[in-house]
């Protein structure tokens, strides 16, 4: 689904330059759950906003889906972005008065669906994130940390993506709730095969994925596979796809 070659991003302020990415490569196939891990100032965001055809590279290629990205037009980048990438942020990036099922129907808009189709697509993502039907018509600003991650992960889900990007999804969450929404990420990855890329700063969040890519001053300095899976109790917290 993806690889990325030689990726460098440099910016430049006056005469200083300042490579935040420096010649990474990987890949990372259909289906794989994958944290990109480390320290603040890493990179690793930098690194989200390429996969995500937010931003472009100084150099390298990175083809998604086998198409070569930097190939391509700001109205098919912008397609991309709609139809292939769902993307959670740490921020949430919620309209907080307005209803959670509006905030989940609102990428529905910009795609064309309309009417009872608009609403029941909006209702299943929010099914699949795990959100409690009783939230349906709830402001966001209504709802706990972890209840509106679970809606933006519905937001992320709605246009039925083939690959989730998450930067610090668990960032504004305390430990037990961001356990909860790591499980959401798992379930979605197991039974609805979504491929899942994680940006964290936290061991204990990357380890709920399947593979670690660790960065550090901007360069891949590890790619590993997870010995030890951290497994969730679907049950115990209610998570249901």
């Amino acid at each position: 689904m993806i690889e990325v070659k030689n990726i460098k991003k440099t910016y430049k302020t006056g005469d200083v330059e300042f490579e935040a990415v420096s010649d990474v490569s990987f890949s990372i196939k259909d289906g794989e759950f994958v944290a990109i891990m480390g320290p603040s100032g890493s990179g690793k965001s930098t690194l989200m906003h390429i996969l995500g055809a937010l931003d472009s590279p100084t150099s390298g290629i990175y083809f998604l889906d086998n198409k070569d990205v930097s190939t391509l037009s700001d109205d098919e980048l912008a397609d991309i972005r709609r139809d292939k990438i769902g993307f959670v942020f740490q921020a949430f990036n919620l309209l907080p008065r307005t209803t959670v099922l509006r905030n989940v129907m609102l990428p529905l808009v910009y795609a064309g669906i309309h009417g009872i189709k608009r609403i029941e697509r909006a209702k299943k993502a929010l099914i699949s994130s795990g959100l409690d039907e009783g939230h349906f018509f709830h402001l966001s600003n209504q709802l706990s940390g972890g209840q509106i991650q679970r809606v933006a992960i519905a937001r992320a889900l709605v246009n039925n993506p083939s690959l989730i990007l998450a930067d610090e999804p668990t960032g504004n969450l305390d430990s037990k709730t961001g356990e909860i929404v790591m499980g959401t990420f798992q379930k979605l990855n197991e039974e609805m095969g979504c491929t899942i890329i994680i940006i964290t700063h936290e061991q204990e969040v990357a380890e709920h994925a399947d593979r670690i890519l660790f960065i550090k001053d901007g360069k891949l300095i590890e790619d590993r596979t997870t010995h030890i899976k951290r497994i969730i109790d679907y049950e115990k917290h209610n998570l249901t796809i």
